[in-house]
């Protein structure tokens, strides 16, 4: 997914801000068995939960892109 966003910076602050608003946005999926995690898996290789899971990183992207916090683009802004 990172493709399509040419404006999204890569560095460590940037993931770490993708991963922080993803994970914000989807349902936990807690497992404490194997069982448990058969299941999840399962549930995740269904088109409908991997596309609900794409939206919420794909916004993340452009979020993150269009209001970086990193120290990179702080100092960009600065000139």
């Amino acid at each position: 997914l990172r493709n399509n966003f040419p404006a999204f910076c890569g560095c460590e602050y940037c993931r770490d801000d993708i991963f922080v608003f993803a994970l914000n946005r989807v349902p936990p999926r807690y497992v404490a068995s194997l069982e448990g995690q058969v299941v999840t898996e399962v549930n995740l290789e269904k088109q409908q939960n991997r596309a609900e899971i794409d939206v919420v990183v794909m916004e993340a992207f452009r979020k993150v892109s269009m209001a970086p916090r990193c120290p990179k683009s702080r100092q960009a802004a600065k000139g």
